[in-house]
């Protein structure tokens, strides 16, 4: 319970970075970056091995950002695990930052160039492989919205993965039930999206993607699955940790105002 503290601490901190980032930007996307911070948090500060120090360790787990637009959430990540300095994270979307609005692989920490979506999959896909014929021991996650699971190449890798029985392979899914246009289920219905992973032959898991403890028994039981990837579904809310934000999609993309910032922070001490 020490450790999970200690982690929700680390996720408060990291959530104000994002609305500190995304307010002096002018620009960013606030929603779907509050939303993955505990799946963030807990990959890079509890699961995952992977050395600031030495960005390319052979050994290293691998992380591919696929929903790019929730970049804030990442550069905070990697700030406070040490790959950069947290006083870059200010520079974000500025002319001349290395902290563009979707990750960039010259960035310490970054594996790939990602954003567009429907394209992380694939990627992890390649890294896995790579891996298993290589007789690695390094697990590669990713992470996707749920709008960009409206993308037909998240199926074809998907198949893949199975085909290939790549059980180093965890795909996290941010289940906040909002896309740019509106919910989900209304935009395209994803329903049951437990299903559907299943039938694609994944070892399909569900939990509440904002509780840590959860996020912890999930990705440690990966670790067991033998002869298939792991889909997690990850039920979030857009906009988590600041209340006149959640499962308000008006802020998918846009920044805040001072007095809405000033009031998140409140929110987040």
């Amino acid at each position: 319970m020490e450790e999970i503290k200690k982690l929700e601490e680390k996720a408060k901190i990291i959530r104000r970075h994002i609305i500190n980032m995304i307010y002096e930007a002018g620009s960013g996307h606030p929603g779907g970056s509050l939303s993955c911070v505990d799946i963030l948090v807990t990959l890079y500060f509890y699961v995952m091995q992977h050395n600031p120090k030495d960005p390319e360790w052979r050994n290293r787990d691998m992380f591919i950002l696929s929903k790019g637009h929730a970049a804030p959430a990442l550069y905070a990540t990697l700030a406070e695990a040490g790959y950069f300095p947290i006083e870059e994270l200010k520079s974000l979307r500025k002319i001349g930052s290395m902290l563009q609005g979707h990750p960039d692989n010259k960035i310490p920490g970054v594996e790939v160039s990602s954003g567009s979506l429907g394209q992380g999959l694939s990627v992890a896909n390649g890294i896995a492989l790579a891996g298993k014929r290589e007789g690695e021991d390094y697990r590669v996650y990713t992470l996707l919205g749920d709008g960009e699971c409206d993308e037909g190449q998240i199926w074809e890798a998907a198949m893949l993965s199975a085909h290939y029985k790549l059980d180093n392979l965890t795909a996290i899914i941010d289940r906040n039930g909002l896309q740019i246009d509106g919910p989900t289920e209304k935009i395209m219905c994803l329903e049951s999206i437990a299903e559907k992973w299943r039938a694609f032959d994944w070892h399909v898991i569900e939990i509440d993607g904002n509780k840590i403890e959860e996020i912890i028994k999930a990705l440690d039981s990966t670790k067991d699955i033998k002869g298939k990837p792991t889909a997690i579904i990850g039920h979030t809310f857009k906009g988590k940790g600041v209340s006149f934000m959640e499962w308000i999609n008006a802020f998918h993309g846009r920044a805040l105002n001072k007095e809405e910032m000033m009031k998140a922070l409140e929110e987040l001490v």
